[in-house]
């Protein structure tokens, strides 16, 4: 069996795409395992994977249904599909207020792969490589802080179709006295309102499936929005959280 890849052969091989892989938890919510026990089958080289430049598992969708045939044959095969789930990544360097979102985002039933991270700085080395639907961070971060992670993925055209989500207790006018927030971005107060917050991400895991069966067409190219337009799935969200904006 093989050890994990390692970044550089994973993201140089010419069919890499970062939809063919999930995270740790994710995996482990396909496998109805613990995320110790997919860790320890990643490190024995029984599930395929490869580890960001921050360190963090990326496992092989794939390699998770060739697992399930060989042990668990009766058990139904993962869907693969892009659109089955919504891939976020969510920066806070508080250690409580990254539980607390993540036994929300567990008692939700939403197919969220979340990857959970504690400074800009880690989120800057992987999110390139990962390639989030949804970013979701605080601001106020030791450190290279929110605002100036938000100024450098600005000019990355790569991430121009992924959706922003600012959740800080800074005050508006000291956000803006530091140049503001991007166009596109949504913005919410702390403390978090979870009601709202489910409701977002239940809408946005209906546009990410929208959109991305509309991206497979051939009539339209996706590519050519830019970060200053509302992107396809933005446009579904804003009717899809209508009702939750209160």
């Amino acid at each position: 069996m093989n050890k994990p890849k390692s970044f550089e052969d994973a993201i140089s091989s010419a069919d890499f795409s970062s939809e063919d892989y999930c995270g740790t938890s994710y995996a482990a919510k396909l496998l109805g395992l613990s995320v110790a026990t997919v860790q320890s089958l990643v490190e024995k080289g029984e599930i395929e994977a490869w580890k960001t430049l921050g360190g963090h598992r990326r496992i092989a969708l794939q390699s998770i249904n060739a697992y399930l045939a060989k042990n668990s044959p009766r058990q139904s095969r993962v869907d693969t599909d892009p659109r089955g789930r919504l891939r976020v990544l969510l920066v806070e360097d508080d250690e409580a207020t990254r539980e607390l979102y993540r036994c929300n985002f567990e008692s939700w039933n939403l197919p969220v792969d979340c990857t959970w991270m504690p400074s800009a700085l880690e989120a800057l080395m992987d999110i390139a490589s990962m390639r989030p639907d949804l970013l979701i961070t605080d601001l106020s971060m030791p450190g290279v802080d929110g605002l100036e992670m938000l100024k450098v993925l600005k000019r990355n055209q790569q991430l121009a179709e992924m959706q922003i989500m600012v959740i800080s207790g800074l005050p508006p006018e000291a956000i803006e006295a530091r140049g503001g927030l991007p166009t596109h971005a949504h913005h919410l107060t702390k403390p978090v309102n979870f009601d709202w917050l489910q409701g977002y991400m239940t809408a946005m895991v209906t546009a990410n499936a929208r959109w991305r069966g509309a991206a497979q067409k051939p009539a339209k190219r996706i590519a050519q929005t830019t970060v200053t337009e509302p992107t396809p799935p933005l446009a579904v969200l804003e009717a899809g959280t209508k009702n939750v904006m209160v």
